[in-house]
């Protein structure tokens, strides 16, 4: 009994650690992650996305790689460019480099890694997407779109009831600077984080148990680096759902046991990209070849990116061991306990929310009403990503009765 208290109160502790070097740096993706969803057009995103075979991938990785959606967020957004009319090697380009790369984790992974890993990994993510679309583009040329849809967000004639999902393109540009602002900070408090937080914290004390429970010489034996330790993540990483954020931890975790750069980066870039389910929304919406050209080249990219890295740190004559988790230092103590505080404050919701989801409390799909017009949402999208996504909502029904 005691042994196992030891061992849970040591999971706390290295995970509470990890948390405090994190903090600061997720409350810094959060701002520029809501900042990013008020002042980013869906609209204008999909308008660039069409024709021609290489700039419409260019465009979509590039845009990708600050934009925090998940591997399952990233899929309805997905879908809406190509309804728009992205052509499949833009939509595949925008289905890698977002999941895998996003402001949030970029600040984390400065936080919790270093800063060859900062600058590497948005880089290996938006070479992943060049590759897989283009080469989409090139054994399947994109027919000339007649031109993007507009895309509708609510109905723009009817005063909206409440909630992101009513509000349209003209009503948003017309607000204030300060309320755009305002509205960022909320969405990032609460719709962004809500999607993080849960699998954050489950990446945290997964973390933490790696530290305490698995010994260095196992790791260090079998993924200490070359080839086989990266085809060795690949197959761990491939049917994992974790997002961006939450597998930093891990991976500093795995590092700081002996794991190389180079493998824990291919884990970086497959765990977010790649799922059951991702893979199958993506056989649906692109086709059979598509996806295997989808997984195809990000098992390689990935791999070859591991292999370089590696030989980058060797050369440079780092040990990527030692200076995990040096840059968070710059921050006072005194900051990041506050920091880790108020991520813990913020986080209350939404691990409540999960918790009542798992255990079936809450309702399975959720409803907008706008005017005397309702409709039917499914749960695992939120309202924001909805609006984000520019997707219309799912199901219209007719006007409700009011009591």
């Amino acid at each position: 009994m005691m042994q196992t208290i030891s061992f849970i109160w040591e999971v706390i502790q290295e995970s509470w650690h990890l948390l405090m070097d994190a903090s600061v740096f997720i409350l810094f993706g959060l701002v520029v992650g809501g900042l990013l969803k008020m002042f980013l057009s869906p609209a204008y995103v999909a308008h660039h996305l069409g024709r021609g075979r290489f700039m419409p991938v260019l465009k979509a990785a590039l845009f990708g790689i600050p934009i925090p959606l998940c591997s399952c967020g990233v899929l309805p957004a997905a879908a809406s460019l190509k309804k728009q009319g992205a052509n499949n090697g833009a939509t595949t380009a925008f289905l890698i480099s977002t999941p895998e790369s996003g402001i949030d984790s970029i600040s984390i992974t400065y936080a919790l890694l270093d800063p060859i890993m900062t600058v590497v990994r948005p880089l290996a993510a938006f070479a992943t997407a060049l590759v897989a679309g283009f080469s989409e583009n090139i054994i399947n040329p994109p027919a000339r779109p007649a031109g993007p849809i507009a895309p509708v967000v609510g109905d723009q004639n009817d005063d909206c009831c409440s909630g992101d999902v009513c509000l349209s393109e003209e009503s948003v540009s017309q607000q204030t600077f300060m309320a755009k602002i305002i509205a960022a900070l909320r969405y990032a408090k609460d719709e962004l984080w809500s999607d993080l937080a849960g699998w954050f914290f489950i990446g945290l004390l997964a973390a933490g148990v790696i530290t305490v429970l698995v010994p260095d010489e196992l790791i260090g034996r079998y993924l200490g680096g070359g080839l086989p330790a990266m085809l060795l993540m690949l197959l761990v990483g491939i049917p994992l759902y974790i997002c961006a954020s939450a597998s930093t931890p891990i991976a500093a975790a795995m590092i700081l046991k002996g794991v190389s750069p180079g493998a824990a980066l291919v884990f970086l870039l497959v765990g977010p990209a790649t799922n059951m389910t991702s893979i199958s929304v993506v056989l649906g919406l692109l086709g059979k070849r598509a996806t295997a050209l989808y997984l195809l080249s990000i098992a390689v990219v990935s791999v070859v990116c591991g292999l370089l890295v590696d030989q980058l740190y060797l050369h440079l004559g780092i040990s990527a061991r030692a200076v995990v988790g040096q840059s968070s230092e710059i921050v006072p103590a005194a900051v990041r306990v506050a920091g880790a505080i108020l991520v813990l404050m913020l986080s209350v919701k939404p691990l409540v929310g999960a918790a009542r989801r798992i255990l079936g409390k809450t309702k399975k799909n959720e409803e907008c009403c706008c005017g005397d017009r309702c409709y039917t949402m499914p749960s695992p999208l939120s309202l924001s990503e909805q609006a984000l996504a520019g997707i219309p909502v799912d199901e219209e029904r007719p006007p409700r009765k009011k009591p």
